[in-house]
């Protein structure tokens, strides 16, 4: 904990954000890529699979280096968009040039997993994270205190245990990907193969998928501007409700992706009435997932709750927020199925970007704007109203699953 709070009170703001974004392009990146691997690879293409590989591959180089050489030369500048705390500006360009290598080792590896995922391989993934997830626990704990005869680093030392995890998980996928793996069968050759006839097609669908997920980063960076708006005891229990929800959700965020591999792996194999079948099925899945996400918090939340030393008020206000929370959730699993499953995977990444966008800026964002900062009403109904977006997304998207709309043939 002492490790991961030094990072997180150091780069909340300037580092963690500009990451961030990097981190969404990424993800941006491998997802778009992932929407036409699912279906090249239900539809046997194995030369449409490579050439998709290979240019997510090169776009991803470019980004990474834009942003390496950004952080190289601009460190103190990016630092000075988000604090004017000289001592943060300082320890800040420190880590950022400690850390330069994780845009290219992040670049590769959250868009390889992507593509791994969309071919039902997700075993190597999951070990290379878990080892990454362990590596820098362990060189952030060496490198920072000084451990094992190492220098005391401090700051330095937490990015280069980072940096560290980061070649090893790294390393993991890309061997497993450029060599073993027999499904995509790419090789390092295949990153030059030409590739200019799918070049349109990834752009059409990487492009929506990008921006949808920026538009909602900076959305859910405006609730949170919201929540600090509205006191410390507020803050403090929004930081309590957060931890419980993502262990109440840990079962329902993998079923997003399962939902967009295999709707489409069954689009590629041209069985759309099975794949809208499949996908009601698996909006059933999370609705009964969610439920029972919901009960767990109801459950847990407030024995994990009593076992923070709050005040009495953030006890209040994180029980209220519980309770909000708890009824909103099975929309959260409903809408991650949707948005991030079944639309994607069957191609629909334009609907997605409207609705995912759309919502949570006219609706949550101004609603727990009015709610929490000019009305101060119950931390119930503000919760509520920043988390609206759920509920509306999981009504439209189950009419457009419903209505086959978004079946999309991107291999033809």
């Amino acid at each position: 904990m002492l490790i991961l709070g030094l990072e997180s009170h150091l780069f909340r703001g300037g580092r963690f954000q500009f990451i961030n974004i990097f981190q969404i392009l990424c993800m941006g990146m491998g997802c778009g890529a992932a929407v036409l691997t699912a279906q090249f690879y239900g539809s046997k293409d194995q030369d449409g699979l490579r050439k998709v590989v290979s240019i997510m591959l090169k776009v991803a180089f470019v980004i990474a280096s834009g942003f390496t050489l950004v952080t190289l030369f601009f460190s103190k500048g990016i630092m000075h968009i988000y604090t004017n705390d000289i001592d943060v500006i300082e320890k800040g360009s420190v880590y950022f040039m400690w850390s330069l290598p994780t845009f290219l080792l992040m670049g590769t590896s959250l868009t390889l997993t992507q593509v791994l995922r969309s071919v039902q391989a997700v075993k190597i993934p999951l070990y290379a994270s878990i080892v990454g997830f362990f590596t820098n626990i362990f060189f952030n704990w060496v490198f920072i205190f000084g451990k094992f005869g190492m220098p005391q680093m401090q700051i330095a030392g937490a990015a280069l245990g980072t940096v560290i995890a980061r070649i090893l998980e790294t390393t993991i996928i890309a061997y497993y990907f450029f060599h073993m793996d027999n499904k995509i069968a790419f090789r390092m050759h295949h990153i030059l193969m030409k590739a200019k006839d799918l070049l349109d097609r990834y752009v059409k669908f990487c492009l929506p998928v990008i921006a949808s997920d920026l538009l909602l980063g900076f959305g859910n960076t405006a609730v949170s501007i919201v929540i600090g708006h509205m006191g410390t005891s507020f803050v403090a229990a929004y930081a309590i409700i957060a931890v419980i929800q993502r262990l109440s959700t840990v079962f329902t965020s993998g079923i997003g992706q399962a939902a967009h591999t295999i709707t489409g792996n069954r689009i590629g194999e041209g069985k759309k009435e099975q794949a809208k079948q499949e996908a009601v099925t698996m909006l059933s899945i999370a609705v009964i997932l969610g439920i029972a996400a919901g009960l767990i918090m109801k459950l847990l939340g407030p024995v994990i709750i009593s076992h923070y030393n709050i005040t009495e008020e953030t006890s209040v206000i994180a029980s209220k927020m519980l309770n909000a929370v708890a009824l909103m959730i099975v929309f959260q699993s409903m809408q991650s199925v949707i948005t991030k499953g079944v639309l994607r995977g069957g191609g629909d990444t334009k609907f997605c970007l409207a609705i995912d966008a759309v919502f949570l800026w006219i609706l949550s964002v101004p609603l727990g704007i009015l709610t929490g900062l000019v009305l101060h009403l119950d931390p119930f109904i503000v919760l509520l109203s920043l988390k609206i977006d759920w509920a509306v997304k999981s009504i439209i998207g189950t009419h457009r699953i419903l209505s086959g709309k978004w079946i999309k043939e991107l291999t033809a």
